[in-house]
């Protein structure tokens, strides 16, 4: 029982080691990157442009169930690869106590619909239209879908979060944001 404990022991020793030791890596990856862009700061160099943002991105927001903004949220950050918004919306999500499941599978949300709502499904199948808006517009069924789900002023806040968070993703793209990193912090 000794050997078995000392060697459990010294296995997680090692196993916390290397999660320090990934840990410090990344941190330290990420302040590398960081300190290597070279893209101009939106939020410095056109103050007023980033406060409307995000003005906009809050009064989209009013009214919509939390876990419903970070996965629309996360979904088109997918979509338009931005991995700097895709790392913030996860980890909001997380904190605001989502499923690890779902933020798993949102990607693939239709091949897992048993892990959302109706509701939550024509929201993502929306801010999949939207995002993606150039490859076929909004289909008349995919709106129709998300109409049915939510009220006229719900549905005006969605399509208004949608349309903000594929800004974010531009704008987090346009000037070489960092994942990982969190400047609203």
């Amino acid at each position: 029982m000794t050997t078995n404990t000392t060697a459990t022991q010294g296995t997680s020793a090692i196993h916390s080691a290397i999660d320090i030791s990934i840990d410090t890596g990344i941190d330290s990856a990420i302040a590398t990157a960081e300190a290597a862009r070279t893209r101009l700061d939106l939020a410095k160099s056109a103050p007023r442009v980033f406060r409307a943002i995000v003005g906009f991105d809050a009064a989209a927001r009013e009214g919509l169930d939390p876990a419903l903004v970070e996965l629309i949220q996360i979904r088109a950050s997918h979509l338009n690869h931005c991995a700097y918004c895709l790392h913030m919306h996860t980890n909001d999500a997380r904190k605001a106590g989502e499923n690890e499941d779902r933020l798993h599978l949102v990607a693939v949300w239709r091949e897992a619909r048993h892990f959302y709502t109706e509701k939550e499904q024509a929201a993502l199948a929306l801010t999949e239209a939207v995002t993606l808006v150039a490859d076929g517009g909004v289909p008349d069924e995919v709106y129709a879908r998300a109409a049915a789900h939510f009220d006229d002023q719900e549905l005006a806040h969605v399509l208004a979060l949608i349309l903000t968070i594929n800004t974010w993703n531009r704008v987090a793209l346009a000037t070489g944001k960092v994942a990982g990193t969190d400047e609203r912090r």
